[in-house]
């Protein structure tokens, strides 16, 4: 039995994983030495390319992941299982969801060339670009590890929360991964220019 990698829990369970080992794995090597601590933490083997996958490193992509495999990486951050990693989650998230407050831009709502100012904690600020079909581009960059050129997907920016970046890409790169900027306090500056 397979599982969508869309679904928040799987997402969830990323973010977890990458907390539990310090870092988020960006490279193939990183990918290795991910699976050499599981393999080191649980005694249970996972292949590097099926966790590029899981984290969208891989131009292979992938729809979905397998049980076994979310089983592993639940055992990793501390859960039973996937099953149980699942009833934790919820029971730690009482609040599912909510209404949108505050300022929000969508991207389908934006027309290509139109830019926008972002900022977050402690002085980061970008001018990004929209490309159409939710892309954006990096047009200015202070103080952000984000640079010029970079582009990344993007469906809903909003002012107090972290923007999630989906198939971030450097510029002059073809791999592909996710990106959160103002992860703890969201963002602090959004403005249609």
């Amino acid at each position: 039995m397979s599982i969508l990698v869309n679904r928040p829990e799987v997402t969830a369970l990323r973010q977890q994983v990458e907390t539990v080992y310090g870092r988020a794995p960006e490279t193939h090597n990183g990918f290795i030495a991910l699976v050499d601590t599981l393999d080191a933490a649980l005694h249970e083997h996972l292949s590097e390319s099926t966790l590029e996958r899981l984290w969208g490193y891989s131009s292979r992509g992938t729809e979905a992941i397998s049980i076994r495999t979310l089983d592993v990486l639940s055992r990793y951050v501390g859960a039973a299982g996937w099953k149980d990693f699942c009833a934790r989650l919820k029971a730690d998230s009482p609040i599912e969801s909510e209404e949108f407050g505050g300022d929000s831009v969508v991207s389908y709502g934006l027309t290509p060339g139109t830019r926008l100012r972002l900022g977050w904690m402690p002085d980061r600020i970008v001018t990004v670009e929209y490309l159409g079909e939710h892309r954006f581009v990096v047009r200015e960059s202070i103080n952000s590890s984000l640079q010029p050129g970079d582009s990344f997907e993007c469906v809903q920016l909003q002012k107090g929360r972290p923007l999630y970046l989906d198939r971030f890409r450097r510029a002059g790169s073809d791999n592909e991964s996710r990106y959160v900027a103002g992860e703890r306090n969201g963002l602090t500056l959004l403005k249609v220019l």
